[in-house]
């Protein structure tokens, strides 16, 4: 057996799972799922799962969206045809009819390198029994190719066997084009995309090559008589193409990738693709000591996060669930901009551009969303999906059968300066001057257009933005949402701050972009008397924001009353009753304690939190990580530890069924947010990155990387020690603030910061 095949033996790197469980067979195959931001392949049973199985294996093409009819007006993710199908097949019929028959299954996640092993023993007693291991990949090097390899060890038996290997669902939501032995091109029904396929097989046997039956397109079979000891290697090869235009060539570009990769030979492939995940992992990996399971759970995050996102690609982003499920149609929601772009913007900043690239390239959908609702500007969709055209549902069935109507595409406008804030972060971080220039400046400012219109002026004195909803969805149609508010004051502000930047350092740039954005002095005047009389719900004397207006009017609940329940509060409750209560779906207010804060003054920050976190009926997955976030940075380390566990569990513990539609990406992006800027305390000011370590009682130390303005950083905090380690592996020194005492991070040698 190639060591190739074998996956890491490093507990701390590998998930797995042992036999076969019906009801968690969706879980594990989005736990498992293989990516690389481009291609996405669930972790689904290749040999073992038997004749009889129903779902085709799914896999998921970056982009490929498509809208299925008039009576669902909707883009979706749409499925490419699975290509992992395999039988092996004896005198007496297939080895495996059903996923329950086979013995000894074992899976296992090999996050270090990316690949997914599986190990299984196929017996047909007394005629043969076969000793079957795989490995799957999809390449972080090279994005288009994906690699499967299934070996056959023959512990007894001389049989005549037939192997066979095909693709699935090869009609399934797509139209056929072209469909070839090995090369297949599909377009969509309705948005005019073309997707090609094309694959290479090879089945060598003791290190010998045997010729395939060709049987039809797509379809390949090897017909051969065992022998105790025989060795069986099949690698099958695939390149995948995307077309947006009919003027692009799609199947040209998957069979060129092809012959490359045949050219390369598989091993090198594989040697390849693990370079590109050693190198991720020098940038992005975790190590905590006195705590295995979040040692884990980190690396299992890093691992989804790393392989969610194409820097290459500016015309896609992430989906709620990446490419490991179809839930929300692969939409792209907020969770991108606030969950997952510190990950990228701080660890790999190229793929942060991209994503940003994206949110410029659906600008045009936006400024229509902003002026089809009689507003200024640019106003991201709710939903998004390749066009940034809003994407959400204007209804949903409920579980109980209900119609409701969905009000988030028209209502939940805190998006657009989630966006600015994204872009914001990242020049701070970055000094990305080209980025800036052709596209942020124009996100900021188109941004701020629009809550300059928005928030409309009052008899009162003050601005107000009424009829939204914030992140907590379970109150509708509510004025004055304290997080919308400040974070469209925070987006104005910034505008004008990138006006003076643009008029000081790039006067020329300034005047052709205020040109054609039709942008004055006039303007901006304005814009400045609106962040100045924005209403807020702040009461100066107890520093809360109240959540909107009239919240603090609303029935107290006592959710410690409804302890250990499986189903949100609002269910509990019922949805119009939960709309009279002070129950919060998830962190709202004590989001824009994770987000902005600067915004609470003194013990400011503490008041609202303590005021809000009991209230939270954490309804929704995004909810325990920037919960977790806030308590970590005031030094409630248990209770964010408590929260870093549950954000992790979502997707690591067996018992929530909803992975099975996809992972929660933003839950994994909020446990490295929590770890990151909560734990670490890391933060950027001006000129300086600040670390102000809380780590949690049973965490000895806390290892991590950062990339900030052209240099590598690493650092590690030792809480038996109360040191600070930090190495400056390139870049130009900086100045480092621990716990507000300045140091000098050279590359010459680490710096230890006593805390």
């Amino acid at each position: 057996m190639e060591k190739l095949l074998e996956p890491t033996s490093d507990p701390t790197w590998v998930l797995v799972a042992e036999g076969y469980d019906p009801l968690r067979e969706g879980i594990y195959e989005a736990r498992f799922a293989t990516s690389n931001g481009f291609l996405g392949v669930r972790g689904g049973r290749a040999v073992s799962r038997g004749s009889r199985w129903i779902e085709p294996h799914r896999t998921y093409i970056a982009g490929l969206f498509d809208i299925p009819g008039s009576e669902h007006p909707i883009p979706v993710l749409v499925s490419a045809p699975g290509w992992l199908e395999s039988r092996i097949i004896s005198t007496g019929g297939p080895l495996v009819h059903h996923p329950a028959e086979v013995a000894s299954h074992r899976t296992t996640l090999d996050m270090r390198r990316g690949a997914l092993f599986t190990g299984c023993r196929l017996i047909d007693h007394p005629n043969i029994a076969v000793h079957v291991r795989t490995m799957g990949l999809v390449s972080l090097n090279e994005r288009a190719l994906g690699l499967h390899v299934i070996n056959l060890e023959v512990e007894y038996g001389q049989v005549e066997v037939t192997l066979e290997a095909s693709f699935e669902g090869l009609g399934l939501g797509l139209l056929s084009e072209r469909l070839e032995q090995d090369l297949g091109v599909w377009r969509t029904r309705n948005s005019n995309k073309r997707l090609a396929m094309a694959a290479a097989l090879c089945l060598q046997i003791d290190g010998s090559e045997l010729a395939p039956t060709m049987s039809g397109p797509f379809v390949w079979s090897w017909h051969w008589k065992t022998r105790t000891g025989q060795n069986v290697c099949l690698s099958r090869l695939v390149a995948v193409a995307r077309g947006d235009s009919q003027d692009e060539a799609p199947d040209r570009v998957a069979w060129e990738k092809l012959e490359g990769a045949r050219q390369l030979g598989w091993r090198k492939l594989v040697q390849e693709h693990e370079a590109a995940w050693s190198e991720r992992w020098q940038r992005s990996d975790f190590e905590v000591q006195g705590d295995s399971a979040a040692e884990l759970a980190l690396r299992f995050a890093a691992y989804h996060l790393n392989s969610a996102v194409n820097p290459a690609d500016e015309h896609v982003s992430i989906g709620a669930r990446g490419l490991t499920g179809d839930d929300y149609h692969g939409h792209v929601f907020w969770d991108t901009e606030i969950y997952l772009l510190p990950f990228y913007t701080l660890t790999w900043p190229e793929a942060a551009r991209g994503l940003l690239m994206y949110r410029f390239r659906t600008i045009d959908g936006a400024r229509a969303k902003a002026a089809g609702m009689g507003w200024r500007g640019a106003m991201y969709a709710w939903e998004s999906a390749d066009t940034g055209t809003e994407a959400t549902p204007e209804r949903v069935v409920c579980p109980d059968g209900r119609i409701v109507e969905v009000l988030c595409g028209r209502q939940e406008q805190h998006v657009t300066a989630d966006v600015a804030y994204a872009v914001w972060q990242y020049w701070q971080a970055t000094r990305d001057e080209e980025f800036l220039l052709r596209a942020g400046a124009e996100i900021l400012l188109e941004t701020a257009r629009f809550w300059s219109s928005r928030a409309q002026p009052e008899p009162d004195g003050y601005c107000h933005i009424r009829g939204v909803i914030g992140p907590d969805e379970y109150h509708e149609h509510i004025d004055d949402n304290a997080f919308t508010n400040v974070m469209a004051r925070w987006n104005i502000r910034r505008a004008i701050d990138v006006v003076g930047l643009l008029r000081e350092r790039w006067p020329e740039r300034w005047a052709s972009l205020s040109s054609r954005l039709a942008l004055g002095d006039t303007e901006l005047v304005q814009w400045q008397t609106v962040a100045e009389t924005m209403a807020t719900g702040l009461n100066p004397q107890t520093g809360l924001f109240e959540q909107f207006a009239g919240f603090f009017d609303l029935e107290e609940i006592d959710l410690t009353a409804y302890e250990g329940r499986s189903v949100p509060m609002d269910v509990v409750l019922g949805r119009e009753r939960t709309q009279k209560t002070k129950v919060i779906k998830q962190a709202d207010v004590v989001a824009l304690l994770g987000l902005l804060p600067e915004e609470f003054a003194g013990d400011h920050a503490d008041a609202n939190f303590r005021y809000y976190e009991p209230r939270c009926g954490h309804g929704s997955s995004l909810s325990g990580a920037m919960h977790g976030l806030a308590a970590a940075r005031l030094g409630y380390s248990d209770l964010a530890l408590r929260y870093f566990q549950q954000a992790a569990a979502i997707d690591l513990a067996d018992t929530h069924t909803t992975i099975a539609g996809g992972l929660h990406m933003a839950s994994l992006g909020g446990t490295w947010l929590t770890a990151v800027l909560g734990f670490a305390g890391l933060s950027l000011q001006s000129d300086e990155i600040a670390i102000n370590p809380k780590l949690p009682a049973k965490w000895r130390s806390l290892g991590f990387a950062i990339e900030w303005r052209g240099r590598r950083l690493k650092f590690r905090i030792d809480a038996d020690h109360d040191l600070l380690q930090a190495t400056l592996e390139s870049g130009d020194s900086i100045t480092l603030l621990v716990n507000g005492r300045q140091h000098e991070v050279r590359c010459d040698q680490a710096t230890v910061c006593p805390l």
